[in-house]
C-alpha cells in the first residue's frame, strides 16, 4: 500500500499590495514641512530678545558679547526645532533652559585658554554663588578657609579655583605695565643676559641649593642676589670678613660637589672613571666647574678662591 503524505498548509490570506504614494500625499507632506519651517522661523524671530537677555547674564571680562549672542541664537533655533505645542503652550519656558545650557556648554569648552579640571570649574561656579552671601553676612571678604567650610571642600581646592581665573584670560607676554616703564614679561624671560641655553644649568643649580642649610641659602641669597658686600654680611652675622669669605667658599665647593655628583650619575662609575682617567668612550675626563658656580667663585677675593680650589 503506497505511503500517503500530508499536504503542506498553504496560507491563502491575501497580502495587501503597497499602494504607491500619490502626488497629493507628497504635496501634503511638503506643505506640512513648509508650515513647520514657517512656525519655527516665527518663533526664532519673535524671541531674539530672550536669547540676547540670557546671553547678557554670562557677559564678563574676556567674553565677547557678539560671540555669546551667536551661541544664544543657536540655542534658540535648537529650542524652536524641538518645541511641541501639544505638550505645552509656553515657548519661553521651554527655550530658556535650552539657551542657557548652550551658553554654559560654550563657556565650559571654548573660553578657557588653559582648561582646568572639571571639578575645579564646578567649584568655581559654586564659589561665585556663595561668596556674595558670605560678604553680606560677615561684612567683609571671606577667607579661603571660610569659603572652604561653606562649600564643604578642601581649602587647597578653593585656592586652585580662585587661581583658575587667570587660566581663562592670561596676561600676554607682550603686555607692558601701564603704571611704569618696565619692560614686558617676554623681554624679561628671554634676553641676551639670560640665554635659553643656561636654563637647564640654572634649574640644576636651584635644585642643588634646596639641599643646603637654610643659613647657607640665606648667605648665598644676600651675597649674590641682594649683592651685599662681605663687610655688610659680617656685620649682619656677627663675623669677620675673612670668616664670611671662607664660609662662602665652603658653600660654593659643596654646591659644586652636589652638581658634579648629580651630572655624573652613579658614584661607583665616577670613581672608576677618575681612577682610570678616561670615560667609557675612551676620552679623558676633565673636571669642569659646576654650572653657575664658576662665576660665583670668581666674584670672591683671591684668598677665598684659593681656599675653594
Amino acid at each position: 500500500m503506497p505511503e500517503s503524505f500530508a499536504a503542506p498548509a498553504v496560507d491563502l490570506t491575501p497580502v495587501p499590495e503597497l499602494c504607491p504614494e500619490t502626488p497629493q500625499d507628497n504635496r501634503s507632506a511638503a506643505k506640512a514641512g513648509r508650515l513647520r519651517e514657517t512656525f519655527e522661523n516665527d518663533l526664532v524671530l519673535s524671541y531674539l530678545d530672550l536669547a540676547e537677555a540670557l546671553a547678557a547674564r554670562f557677559e564678563a571680562r574676556g567674553r565677547e558679547r557678539a560671540d555669546l549672542n551667536q551661541v544664544a541664537y543657536l540655542g534658540l533655533v535648537k529650542a524652536a526645532r524641538g518645541f511641541d505645542q501639544s505638550k505645552g503652550e509656553s515657548f519661553p519656558a521651554y527655550a530658556a533652559p535650552t539657551i542657557a545650557g548652550e551658553l554654559k556648554r560654550y563657556l565650559r569648552d571654548r573660553t578657557w585658554v588653559v582648561r582646568p579640571p572639571r571639578h575645579i570649574q564646578d567649584l568655581r561656579t559654586r564659589m561665585f554663588r556663595v561668596e556674595p552671601e558670605l560678604v553680606q553676612s560677615l561684612g567683609r571678604n571671606p577667607s579661603v578657609d571660610e569659603l572652604a567650610t561653606e562649600l564643604g571642600t578642601d581649602p587647597s581646592d578653593v585656592q586652585e579655583a580662585i587661581s583658575a581665573s587667570s587660566s581663562m584670560h592670561p596676561d600676554s607676554l607682550d603686555a607692558a605695565n601701564p603704571h611704569s616703564d618696565a619692560p614686558s614679561i617676554g623681554d624679561l624671560l628671554a634676553c641676551p643676559e639670560t640665554p635659553l641655553e643656561r636654563l637647564e644649568d640654572l634649574a640644576c643649580l636651584r635644585e642643588a641649593m634646596q639641599d643646603l642649610d637654610p643659613a647657607d641659602r640665606e648667605l648665598l641669597y644676600r651675597r649674590y642676589f641682594c649683592e651685599e658686600t662681605q663687610v655688610q654680611l659680617g656685620k649682619r652675622l656677627g663675623m669677620s670678613q675673612m670668616q664670611v669669605s671662607r664660609r662662602l667658599a665652603r658653600v660654593l665647593v659643596e654646591l659644586q660637589r652636589r652638581l658634579l655628583s648629580s651630572t655624573q650619575g652613579d658614584g661607583v662609575r665616577v670613581e672608576q672613571e677618575r681612577a682610570s682617567g678616561s670615560t667609557a668612550s675612551g676620552r679623558p675626563t676633565r673636571r669642569t666647574p659646576a654650572p653657575g658656580v664658576s662665576g660665583k667663585v670668581s666674584a670672591l677675593p683671591s684668598s677665598s678662591r684659593a681656599s675653594s680650589s
